[in-house]
């Protein structure tokens, strides 16, 4: 299969050349890492995109979107078989926290390639019942234990959202690199597309992909 780009979008090749600068000028922020990945999966560069979900997961073994990710790209760059065993860890570590989109995105594709989700050893059971009994919040973003924002951070669905789902860790954390980029790019939030290239850098950072985010908007 080939692992070029399927099209010309400046406005996608412009972000790939954004969070390239980003990984190379910080290698170990695995949130550049996933929004790198991400754009080379919208851009149809597969292998690519699986080579940088495949760093994510070395940085932070616990998100599980990225083991998702990684798997898709890795179907779509004709890699089966390497796609099942990372789909197959994502699937239990989506399990086992309780994140069940990411769990149920995972099994229905392993089905799509005829194959079956795995099923819970005993520890990882008891693990899945003993976060849940805890009450402990997971961040949905990473998949660590966090602390969950006191209140959204601004009003509307995406942030209603976030509150519900993102540790105020990770949001500490895309603060950060929201000033990275603002600095980057020089965005002037006066201007209409400067603040939807800042929305879109958050949402990619924060793992709501445009389903999600229409969906959101649609609810």
């Amino acid at each position: 299969m080939s692992d070029s780009p399927t099209s010309a979008d400046p406005r996608l090749e412009q972000r790939i050349a954004q969070f390239e600068n980003m990984t190379a000028a910080d290698p170990d922020n695995d949130m550049a890492h996933f929004s790198l990945g991400n754009a080379y999966l919208q851009a149809g560069r597969a292998a690519e995109a699986a080579a940088r979900f495949e760093r994510v997961i070395q940085l932070n073994p616990d998100m599980s979107k990225a083991y998702q990710l990684a798997g898709e790209a890795m179907i779509d760059a004709g890699w089966e078989d390497k796609a099942v065993d990372v789909l197959e860890r994502g699937w239990t570590i989506a399990a086992t926290r309780g994140d069940l989109l990411v769990r149920d995105g995972i099994a229905s594709r392993l089905e799509s390639i005829g194959r079956s989700a795995p099923t819970l050893s005993a520890d990882d059971e008891a693990e899945a019942e003993r976060l849940a009994a805890s009450g402990t919040f997971i961040c949905r973003r990473t998949g660590r234990p966090g602390n969950p924002l006191e209140s959204p951070p601004f009003r509307g669905p995406v942030g209603e959202w976030i509150g519900a789902n993102i540790s105020a860790e990770t949001w500490h954390d895309w603060i950060g690199q929201g000033t990275k980029v603002i600095n980057e790019l020089r965005l002037d939030f006066s201007r209409d597309e400067d603040q939807e290239t800042y929305d879109r850098h958050m949402r990619e950072f924060l793992g709501i992909d445009d389903d999600l985010l229409a969906s959101l908007r649609s609810g």
